[in-house]
């Protein structure tokens, strides 16, 4: 194979890298801490709420929640696909929630909107503020897993936040959780679980599939990576199992 020829290919296959990198990178990256330490006070603040008429067109259609949306590339796509719904992401990351939204103002986007709050601190205030019975949907995907045994308690899924989520989740309401750490996929099902009014869908111990049509960033690299995703879904039955 002669130097011109090589040279062809190697052009052909970084052309195709960097256009499957640039179809992913929907939101611009910027420099930001991996790992914020949500038990500090600063993340403890009361957070200010929007008037959600001002937000969402019609405030009134099912929302779908997503904790720790970090840069909101999942929900940009879904609130494309889906205009009969609202996207709701929070986020601790402040400078991921001010891009995110700006990317949503630059697509005209009424049925999406980023949070900077500490959902752990803020879910209750959060979610009354909503129109009644709107919360359809919630999803919690690769959430940071703080390894250390002592930082265990700095983990998004806490039996509190469980308890609060449901109350307000809609009878027949969704959640899905996912990650590719065994050890945090078993902790946050095994929270759910606990909560008699959700059910499983699904016998095996894992759900196989991401029953939404758009994977998160991380999600694409765990798979491009051949590495397993535990999932788990839940609907909410209207009466204790």
């Amino acid at each position: 194979m002669g130097l011109p020829t090589l040279l062809f290919i190697c052009l052909i296959v970084f052309n195709s890298i960097e256009e499957k990198l640039n179809q992913r990178r929907i939101l611009p990256k910027i420099r930001i801490r991996q790992h914020v330490n949500p038990l500090r006070s600063k993340y403890r603040n009361p957070i200010t709420l929007p008037n959600w008429e001002d937000i969402y067109q019609n405030c009134h259609l099912p929302l779908h929640l997503d904790i720790g949306c970090a840069r909101g590339d999942f929900l940009l796509q879904m609130a494309q696909l889906q205009p009969e719904t609202n996207f709701l992401g929070v986020e601790i990351r402040q400078p991921l929630v001010i891009e995110a939204n700006k990317e949503k103002n630059k697509l005209g986007l009424t049925n999406l909107h980023y949070l900077f709050c500490n959902i752990n601190y803020a879910a209750e205030n959060l979610l009354k503020s909503l129109p009644i019975n709107s919360l359809h949907y919630i999803t919690i995907q690769f959430p940071d897993p703080w390894f250390k045994r002592k930082h265990v308690k700095r983990r998004v899924v806490q039996p509190e936040l469980v308890k609060i989520l449901v109350d307000y989740l809609v009878d027949d309401g969704t959640i899905f959780l996912q990650s590719d750490i065994e050890e945090v996929a078993k902790e946050m099902r095994d929270r759910f679980s606990q909560n008699p009014f959700l059910v499983q869908q699904h016998q095996a111990t894992w759900l196989e599939n991401n029953p939404f049509p758009i994977p998160t960033e991380r999600e694409l690299y765990v798979m491009e990576d051949h590495k397993p995703v535990y999932r788990v879904l839940f609907h909410k039955h209207s009466t204790a199992t």
